[in-house]
């Protein structure tokens, strides 16, 4: 008994079932039942005649099919599958069907083939491509499956999918090239690029990463349209120097940016040949849409082994010197440099901790005395940061400063060495009696734009108990030119409060004096090119003196002190004497010192 809802167990289906009559006996007679009776009798179908039928559908079939043996021969095919292969059905009896369809391919193939033929595997599917009688090829998706014993094993059907094929090329065609050139896209390029890193015949990998000069001026002025063209013209002339080089990628990876891959490298020279071909090429002027077009390019070239590199370290190289191409002058190739991308990465691993830096209380300050030219008597010291770094040791400002402004790090790293400078000259003053020490501090000017600079002085001032007047702030010649609004406030204010202004480098900016009676300026800092000349009488340039000798009555007729960096030597401390500067700063006196070992020469004084 079977319980409600559940379904019968299925047999298994006889791969030939057998006549009626060979169940039942005998056919009754016209119209007998069982019984004896009349009834109507259904026409039974033959083993022979369903047969006939198989053959009929076999024969008439759309679908490409052919029976196999046990040992993979085919038994008989349809002539679907003879006109596919261009072949009469007769022909392709006895034929090994693995060798006709390509299915003995590779091994794994080759083991699921027999194991399907030997009843062990249910299906196999494949694409090949297969060859027609009259020479052209076509792809088919080849399918075998068992059709459960007998002399036939096998089913074989084969279906034509080369349109299908040639759509789905036509479309990776599409999606794999730029519309605007015809060359390889960026996707493409990097396809190649992998596969090249893994099979390069020389184990080395060549990089050209060309960007065309003035392009978006090109864009901008004369429109996308005529831009187009002018990628297309310049893809072109990239094509044939690449072709002639030796049929190397040419692709687009975007804007006006091209990469042409050398697969298998020989040489750094085989790079730079082609990167002076190709800058050749591109000076020709571009006969476009009317236009006459005059373009130049400049070009990152790399080259290196296969094995110690990857697409992306590749590609950072190209790009960095593509960059350094640009930034020497454009119109040229440069090769990379190891040295200078260390110095590079350096740069950037110190902009990157440098706010950090600060929070760490990695810097410190060290104090270059500025002396009296009249007496030798120290009357103040310059603040100079110092970094100290975990990895790279004692930085010096020149190293970091720069970073600061381009990053914002420079706001808290000067507001420290504001609050630090004030708490170490209020120290000196307490402890050494005598005439006070003012303490001078650089001041960056996006310390004005970025943060509440007087704000952050009168902090310092009142945390500290140091007065206004012993605080002065540098600013170089350039900084202060033109300074107009909330820079000229700031520093009025500042003025106002009593702190020193004082101009850093002067002589060495635009040489304009007009803005020293706009601005509250208090001391000018002659740039030590003006003095390096008066080391020795021998050496002396009188032009030097002249200028400085102007500068300086210039500046006290204005109310102004000077100071003169870099005195190095005696003879050049007794010119700037006698010529009536002020003071005077440089490894004459001291070179940079800790805050005790000033304390120690004030202590002297």
């Amino acid at each position: 008994m079977r319980a409600a809802g559940e379904c019968p167990k299925a047999r298994p289906r006889e791969p030939h079932p057998l006549p009626e009559q060979a169940v039942n006996g005998p056919p009754k007679g016209p119209g007998q039942t069982p019984g004896g009776g009349l009834a109507a009798t259904p026409h039974t179908i033959t083993e022979s005649e369903a047969h006939r039928d198989y053959q009929a559908v076999f024969r008439i079939a759309a679908l490409p099919m052919a029976l196999l043996g046990r040992s993979g021969q085919i038994i008989s095919a349809n002539p679907a599958l003879g006109a596919l292969l261009g072949l009469r059905p007769e022909e392709l009896a006895g034929r090994s069907a693995d060798t006709l369809a390509g299915i003995g391919i590779d091994d794994r193939t080759q083991g699921s083939y027999r194991a399907v033929l030997a009843g062990h595997r249910e299906l196999l599917r494949c694409t090949r491509r297969l060859k027609h009688t009259d020479g052209h090829t076509l792809w088919a998706d080849i399918t075998v499956t068992p059709t459960g014993g007998g002399q036939t094993v096998a089913l074989l059907t084969v279906a034509d999918i080369s349109e299908r094929r040639e759509l789905k090329e036509r479309l990776r065609h599409i999606e794999m090239h730029d519309p605007v050139t015809r060359l390889p896209n960026r996707t493409l390029f990097f396809e190649r690029l992998t596969h090249a890193l893994a099979d390069s015949a020389t184990g080395r990998i060549g990089l050209c990463y060309l960007g065309l000069d003035g392009f978006k001026a090109v864009n901008d002025t004369l429109g996308h349209r005529v831009g187009d063209k002018l990628l297309s013209a310049a893809a072109k002339r990239l094509t044939e120097c690449a072709s002639g080089a030796g049929g190397h990628l040419v692709a687009r990876l975007g804007g006006d940016e091209f990469a042409v891959l050398v697969e298998s490298s020989t040489s750094t020279e085989q790079l730079t040949v082609l990167a002076s071909a190709m800058l050749a090429a591109l000076q020709h002027p571009f006969d476009l849409a009317g236009q006459r077009l005059a373009v130049s390019a400049s070009i990152g070239v790399v080259e290196r082994e296969c094995a110690s590199t990857t697409p992306t370290d590749l590609m950072q190289a190209a790009d960095t010197t593509l960059y350094w191409a640009k930034a020497d002058g454009k119109a040229r190739w440069t090769l990379f440099d190891p040295e200078r991308n260390a110095h590079r990465m350096t740069r950037q691993s110190l902009s990157s901790t440098l706010r950090h830096a600060v929070e760490r209380g990695e810097f410190l300050l060290e104090y270059q005395p500025i002396v009296g030219l009249a007496d030798d008597i120290v009357r103040g010291a310059e603040a100079l940061v110092r970094w100290r770094h975990p990895q790279f040791g004692t930085l010096s400002p020149d190293r970091f400063i720069g970073l600061a402004e381009e990053n914002g790090a420079i706001v808290p790293l000067g507001r420290w060495v504001l609050h630090e400078a004030c708490r170490q000259a209020r120290r000196w003053q307490l402890e050494h009696p005598g005439p006070p020490l003012f303490v001078s501090v650089n001041v960056a000017v996006r310390q004005v734009w970025d943060s509440d600079l007087v704000n952050d002085v009168a902090c310092a001032l009142r945390e500290s108990g140091l007065p206004s007047g012993l605080l002065q702030l540098e600013l170089t010649e350039s900084d202060v030119m033109g300074s107009a609004g909330r820079p000229l406030q700031a520093l009025q204010a500042l003025s106002d409060m009593g702190v020193r202004i004082a101009i850093d480098d002067f002589g060495t900016g635009y040489s304009n004096l007009a803005y020293l009676s706009r601005l509250p300026v208090r001391a000018l800092k002659l740039d030590g090119t003006f003095v390096r000349g008066f080391r020795t009488a021998r050496h002396l340039n009188p032009a030097d003196e002249t200028i400085v000798t102007s500068l300086v009555q210039l500046a006290h007729k204005l109310g102004l002190t000077v100071t003169a960096e870099c005195v190095e030597g005696p003879a050049q401390a007794e010119r700037l004497r006698r010529i009536g500067c002020d003071t005077g700063q440089g490894w004459h006196y001291a070179r940079p010192l800790p805050p005790e070992h000033l304390a120690a020469m004030l202590a002297g004084r």
